[in-house]
């Protein structure tokens, strides 16, 4: 009974019977990993012998997530995007340090407390963040890439928060100085060999390991270990997520990454669920009454003012409004480093466990709110963006989110395309040799610029803002195609088409029949089933006389497309 996989078995089962439930409801899964935790930890219902166990298999979860983090994200991306995330992560941080040191002096805490709690209401969970953008297939949309590199920003100056604790601790300023400067060298260092082996050793070896699925998994899970046990030795001593992030990184620009992330998914998602029931189980009810108040008042913080200040330095850096919102609301939580520095600070006779409980009590109210606003981040644009014109501060906007107002006036009776990777480059060289006109609308800026450099007309952007479908004319378009198979989006496509053209034919993408089914009655015209149409091709090939000759023939065309 006191095994721990019997507690296992336990946190799974239930986790598994409220996630069925949640999504019946239509709630997220991570709010029923934290009721199972509730329910394990602070509730009593079931005393767990083995926590030290768990919180280590949540650790694995974290630095899973962010290996897959990295293998999503490429070096050229994070150029792109490294400077505007450096400056809006700075500013952001700063800001919130000093209104969230007033605030607490407004709640009558000590000056000491109040430095703390400002610290900790200025980071943000990445955990949380790319759980819900990789859920959305938002992690290369611009608002995704933003939003992660000021994540980046807030994990690095949070190890750094860690390290002038424990030199204060120790009293000594000289050694903390010295700390901080040895940390970038070692950040320089790590970064420096990720680059070279990026580039010139992993893209040869997993092409050979590719071979073998199962040869490829074991490799990458030997080399996420032991990038994260090498920068978490103590002469080193960075934290799981950059390890993970660093392992990740440095597969990144192979082949190989997405099979990769496929065989990952899986386990990730396992350890990740022990991670949020982790995070209910210490949860305590000791102080919950008492703290109920203050909690409540820094979550609104956090919510709100915190998303603001964000929304306020994207726009001022000439972001769009509604990247500016999406990025905002994407950061309306606390991090787990926030706990980790508040633990660290009633370890050191600071804090009193009072304030430790109302912050845990914040995470999980920020937690579980950010998860409704981020999941819904569409719809609440759609009800308020319109009153964010104020966000828009410069005339000149920011050359990530840069788009003519005027650019498509002219177009008429044209095709508008939804997604221009994959299976969208085959739609667009198809509607180019048939001369269609044809505007394509993707959120990935690095599509749009590849795209415009073979002079196909582009627009970065979300299709379900309101503003890019009065650009690209909505009410005059003849097609409309989406290639994204995200149910939310093509049923938001399919109401704003609507309303502006009831004569456009819509051509939508899903992967399961019964989200077909509900597109279908939602007045789409085609619904593309990627193993439909794959399966039927494929047969149509086969059962011709000619199917050899059928076949080399389509093999030289996309060889041909593929060049």
């Amino acid at each position: 009974m006191e095994s721990v996989f019997f507690e296992i078995a336990i946190i799974i089962i239930i986790s598994a019977v409220l996630s069925i439930i949640f999504r019946y409801l239509k709630q997220p899964a991570i709010l029923a990993y934290i009721l199972t935790g509730i329910i394990l930890g602070p509730l009593g219902f079931f005393h767990l012998q083995h926590t030290g166990a768990l919180q280590s298999f949540g650790q694995l979860g974290i630095t899973l997530l962010l290996f897959m983090l990295g293998l999503e994200l490429k070096l050229h991306e994070l150029r792109s995007i490294g400077k505007t995330a450096i400056i809006a992560g700075s500013l952001q941080m700063g800001a919130t340090l000093v209104l969230g040191y007033m605030l607490g002096i407004l709640l009558g805490f000590p000056s000491a407390v109040c430095l703390y709690l400002s610290i900790a209401l200025s980071f943000s969970s990445t955990i949380v963040i790319v759980k819900l953008l990789s859920d959305r297939k938002d992690l290369n949309s611009l608002h995704g890439k933003l939003a992660i590199g000021i994540l980046l920003m807030q994990d690095f100056f949070a190890i750094l928060t860690i390290i002038f604790m424990n030199g204060f601790h120790a009293g000594s300023i000289v050694e903390m100085t010295d700390q901080v400067l040895l940390v970038g060298l070692k950040l320089s260092v790590l970064i420096g060999w990720i680059l070279l082996f990026s580039k010139y050793v992993f893209p040869r070896i997993l092409h050979n390991l590719s071979k073998s699925g199962e040869i490829l998994f074991l490799f990458s899970l030997a080399w996420v270990f032991a990038v994260t046990a090498l920068v978490t030795w103590e002469p080193i001593g960075f934290s799981i997520e950059i390890g993970g992030f660093l392992a990740g990184l440095a597969l990144a620009n192979t082949h190989e990454n997405y099979q990769i992330i496929a065989r990952m998914k899986a386990l990730r998602d396992f350890f990740v669920t022990i991670f949020f029931v982790i995070l209910g189980i210490q949860m305590s009810l000791s102080n919950v009454v008492s703290s109920l108040l203050p909690a409540a008042i820094l979550s609104a913080f956090v919510i709100f003012i915190k998303p603001f200040i964000v929304m306020i330095i994207t726009g001022v850096l000439g972001f769009r409004k509604r990247t500016s919102f999406l990025v905002g609301t994407s950061l309306a939580q606390i991090s787990e480093f926030s706990l980790i520095i508040l633990f660290l600070g009633q370890s050191m006779g600071i804090l009193p466990e009072s304030i430790v409980t109302t912050v845990i009590l914040v995470s999980i109210i920020t937690f579980v709110v950010s998860t409704y606003i981020i999941q819904n981040s569409n719809q609440l644009y759609a009800i308020v963006g319109s009153r964010f014109g104020f966000l828009e501060f410069r005339k000149t906007p920011n050359k990530h989110d840069f788009v003519q107002s005027d650019e498509f006036k002219d177009y008429d009776k044209h095709v508008v395309l939804i997604g221009g990777h994959q299976m969208g480059q085959s739609i667009i060289h198809a509607l180019k040799q048939s001369d269609e006109k044809v505007i394509v609308v993707d959120f990935d800026p690095d599509v749009i610029n590849r795209l415009k450099d073979k002079k196909i007309p582009a627009i970065f952007g979300d299709i379900a803002d309101p503003e890019i479908q009065d650009r690209i004319g909505f009410d005059r378009v003849k097609m409309v195609i989406s290639t994204v198979p995200d149910l939310e989006d093509n049923l938001l496509l399919i109401e704003g088409l609507k309303h502006a053209n009831r004569k456009a034919k819509v051509v939508v993408m899903a992967f399961e029949s019964d989200e077909a089914k509900q597109l279908y009655k939602s007045g789409a015209d085609y619904v593309v089933l990627p193993h439909l149409v794959g399966g039927d091709h494929l047969a149509k090939i086969l059962i011709n006389d000619d199917s050899l000759e059928m076949i080399e023939k389509y093999k030289a065309k996309d060889l041909a497309f593929l060049k």
